[in-house]
């Protein structure tokens, strides 16, 4: 996850700022012939009903954004994306035959996990570094940045889940984030080498929790280093939690996974731990949490949803 909060705007960031922004004036932001994606998907037809998302996966800015005013090494810090998440969720996928979605650009363009209108969405300030390609943008300026870049993403989300409900299986969706050891905002380092971040639906992080907790090397977090609602997230609350579908967020410290080699090493210890995890048939089901029963569907996302009440289970297959 990010450090948006616009409290840090203290700290002697603004020298770190580069040449500057290249301009996206309203309507005009568009992406040009051969570059990425703004989402990529993976086993697209897969069998499984596990759906695999890295939401923070890449760093990368669309050309006509330029370098959003920042330095190269700004670029390459946790401020714009998850480094290693993409891989520890691509070794996930691949462990569970499963559908693996990506987002394809920095979080500095528009953050995927943060609700339209969220002051961390297109955030001025990340971890007390002021974004100047990010200032002053005026309202259709953030919605074509919503248009190409985050209504793409999920919409892919919303396809993946429907293909799966389509085939008569409740899906259980896996979100697979990194932390930074030590962002500017805290007084001190992080002691935890992975968290689980859940609230409500226990299905799958409780049992995760318990066996992370048996591991006698590891630091573990119950919703550290951030809660669910601290700040609110946008993909597991709008894709999973309201729907009822089982769920898990996971977040990785940085450093565990920041070369090839810490990623698979962690992407093998934690499919290791969740086989026997999601192998309890009981956990897939439709089960919406009492505090979000009652709640409105998000309104782009209601079509193909089943009874959030009925209890609906499906053998895991």
């Amino acid at each position: 996850m990010s450090e948006n909060h616009a409290s840090d705007l203290s700290g002697s960031a603004a020298g770190n700022a580069a040449s500057g922004p290249a301009s996206d004036g309203a309507g005009e932001l568009q992406l040009a012939p051969g570059e990425r994606a703004p989402v990529e998907v993976a086993n697209l037809h897969a069998a499984s009903p596990l759906l695999v998302l890295c939401d923070h996966a890449s760093n990368a800015l669309p050309a006509q954004l330029g370098d959003l005013g920042l330095a190269p090494s700004l670029l390459r810090r946790h401020i714009a994306w998850d480094a290693g998440a993409a891989d520890v969720a691509a070794q996930l996928a691949v462990r569970f035959d499963a559908t693996l979605i990506k987002g394809g650009y920095s979080r500095l363009v528009i953050d995927l996990n943060r609700h339209p209108g969220d002051p961390g969405s297109v955030p001025e300030v990340s971890d007390g570094y002021p974004i100047p390609g990010n200032r002053g943008l005026g309202a259709a300026r953030i919605e074509r940045r919503r248009e190409l870049f985050f209504w793409p993403y999920h919409d892919a989300v919303d396809a993946a889940l429907g293909r799966i409900r389509a085939r008569g299986q409740v899906p259980l969706l896996i979100a697979v984030h990194s932390f930074t050891p030590a962002p500017q905002s805290c007084d001190r380092p992080r002691p935890w080498h992975v968290g689980v971040l859940w609230e409500g639906d226990a299905r799958v992080s409780l049992p995760l929790l318990e066996r992370l907790h048996a591991e006698p090397d590891l630091c573990v977090g119950d919703n550290q280093p951030y809660h669910p609602r601290h700040p609110a997230g946008f993909t597991v609350d709008v894709h999973a939690l309201s729907r009822g579908y089982p769920h898990v967020l996971l977040e990785i410290r940085k450093d565990q996974i920041n070369t090839p080699a810490g990623a698979l090493r962690w992407a093998q210890r934690l499919g290791d731990i969740l086989a026997s995890v999601l192998s309890d048939q009981s956990i897939y089901r439709i089960e919406v949490p009492e505090h979000v029963q009652g709640a409105q569907l998000h309104p782009r996302y209601r079509g193909g949803v089943p009874d959030r009440r009925s209890g609906e289970s499906q053998p895991h297959q």
